[in-house]
């Protein structure tokens, strides 16, 4: 499994995280489809704490998100981020790596899977599986309009990521065979260096919802996005829970339970404040 990447203040980086994907589509900008909630901005309750694994580190966490009814609704009512291509999802533009690291970790998996798991097996094999885009960056080949990794609906061996089955088929967790922006969308990590009026600074790491800003200045032409459409809202579970692997690897076990503490006594509260507006409303008492 990755290891959660961190960096102490006094170095000249901080830790490296997966690339905004490019949000270059072969198809003009279209309406966002309408059962997406309008507006980015919105009431948020945000919770800040000191990370229990590290002191020169602090969460900030976007409870709102983490304690809302999303969940992935890829094949089951995704309409995809470009228009004509649902069954596509998120994957239209291939995977960006985050580092070499990342790749490597992936060219590890892939070495496993075989034809009756990856579709297209074949060509990745024999004409490769990577690409570099017009920026010079790493990432995964774009095959016949998507990720070369994406089964097709009709395959035998299962529609959707081939990296996601072979770690389901294997019993391991879907971060471990897949590249860092697949399994970590929708959640978004990023890091701050904040500076204190004693002098010192600290990095805060904030954990919240990848909307459509989080793509760049393109991700306003996606043509549908899931996070804040009505209908991939409807989850039993919230979000805390159902990503429990992705967010123990984003944050490290400790700060895990932390935010699972947290996240409990907002929902235990009669009315919790700002809640996500794509979410079923709160049954009345």
């Amino acid at each position: 499994m990755s290891k959660t990447k961190k960096a102490k203040p006094g170095k000249a980086t901080t830790p490296k995280q997966p690339k905004q994907p490019k949000t270059t589509l072969p198809v003009p900008p279209v309406v966002p489809v309408q059962d997406e909630k309008g507006g980015l901005d919105f009431a948020r309750a945000w919770v800040e704490f000191p990370d229990p694994a590290d002191d020169e580190q602090i969460f900030r966490c976007d409870l709102t998100w983490l304690t809302s009814r999303w969940s992935c609704i890829f094949g089951s009512g995704c309409q995809g981020i470009q228009a004509g291509r649902a069954d596509d999802g998120c994957c239209t533009l291939g995977a960006h790596f985050s580092d070499k690291d990342d790749e490597e970790r992936v060219a590890g998996h892939v070495a496993r899977l075989t034809p009756d798991v990856w579709q297209f097996h074949g060509v990745g094999t024999e004409s490769g599986w990577t690409q570099t885009d017009e920026d010079g960056e790493r990432q995964t080949r774009r095959w016949e309009g998507s990720c070369i990794f994406q089964n097709r609906p009709g395959f035998a061996g299962g529609a959707g990521c081939s990296l996601h089955i072979l770690a389901l088929r294997e019993g391991k967790e879907p971060l471990e065979t897949k590249p860092d922006v697949c399994w970590q969308l929708p959640v978004r990590r990023t890091y701050d260096w904040i500076e204190r009026p004693d002098d010192t600074r600290v990095l805060q790491i904030s954990i919240g919802e990848y909307d459509r800003r989080g793509w760049g200045p393109g991700g306003h032409d996606l043509h549908w996005w899931c996070t804040s459409a009505t209908s991939a809202h409807g989850a039993g579970d919230p979000v805390y829970v159902t990503y429990r692997p992705e967010l123990t690897e984003l944050m490290g076990k400790p700060a895990y339970d932390r935010l699972v503490e947290l996240c409990e006594e907002r929902l235990s509260s009669l009315l919790p404040m700002a809640p996500h507006p794509a979410d079923p409303p709160t049954p009345s008492a």
